[in-house]
């Protein structure tokens, strides 16, 4: 059986990961009737050329300008026929037919609007990413993170006391890899834009969940650099931080 899917990866300089994000989605595609788009957020590295010069199945759409996360994917509202929408970091990669797996669960569960998959770094290990909603505490906890055994707060925030052998609901997902309801997504809008990066995942989420589940799918993994650029550099811990506020200030009194 076919299902319609289409699938976006916003870029912004990443020609040294592009490659191995394409390759893997085309090649675990294969089996259903699929559309790869990269919007293009005005790299200055060369990454919208070596698409259309090696993969041109693809469509690559040029922004012109940097329209950040949620702006970028959002150039593609009115383009989408698709049933199910894939949202796809450039510096992911996936096996064993995962948008497949993806699809035929929500093909037989109606009622879910966003599942996200279970998400490792390259060599396996789990990635401990929220799935409750973002309190200060937990943010606070996540950038004191060392390595080894996650804090209780940390287990807390990334739901660690559940079951992850079985799907369940969570209140937010992380926006590296998820699966939507086409139309769901184009009637809510898509993404919120005031955010231009960081929390427009979880906005959406929340957003979804006021007519829909949002649920962990862990029956379908892929495979996450996650470089934490924000832990590193101050100019992107400030643009979290401002992120949060406009999360809090917007979902206040609602």
């Amino acid at each position: 059986m076919e299902y319609s899917v289409s699938g976006c990866i916003v870029t912004y300089n990443n020609i040294n990961s592009i490659k191995n994000t394409v390759e893997s989605v085309l090649e675990n595609t294969k089996d259903i009737s699929f559309k790869l788009y990269i919007v293009d957020n005005n790299s200055t590295d060369s990454t919208p050329e070596f698409i259309r010069e090696n993969y041109p199945q693809v469509e690559v759409i040029s922004t012109g300008e940097n329209l950040g996360f949620g702006g970028g994917h959002n150039v593609l509202l009115d383009k989408l026929e698709s049933k199910y929408h894939v949202l796809i970091n450039p510096d992911i990669s996936i096996r064993d037919n995962v948008p497949l797996k993806m699809a035929e669960y929500m093909d037989g569960h109606d009622e879910i609007g966003l599942l996200s998959p279970k998400i490792c770094f390259p060599d396996g290990r789990a990635q401990i990413l929220g799935k409750r909603e973002p309190k200060m505490k937990y943010l606070v906890a996540s950038r004191l993170r060392k390595e080894g055994e996650p804090s209780k707060l940390l287990a807390e925030y990334a739901m660690l006391d559940k079951d992850d052998s079985e799907c369940y609901e969570t209140e937010i997902a992380s926006g590296c890899f998820l699966m939507v309801r086409t139309d769901l997504f184009k009637k809510i809008g898509g993404f919120d834009e005031r955010y231009f990066l960081y929390f427009e995942d979880f906005d959406l989420a929340k957003t979804i969940r006021k007519t829909h589940k949002v649920v962990f799918f862990p029956f379908a993994t892929v495979y996450h650099e996650w470089g934490r650029e924000s832990k590193r550099n101050f100019k992107l811990m400030l643009t979290h931080i401002q992120s949060l506020i406009k999360f809090k200030l917007k979902w206040l009194f609602r």
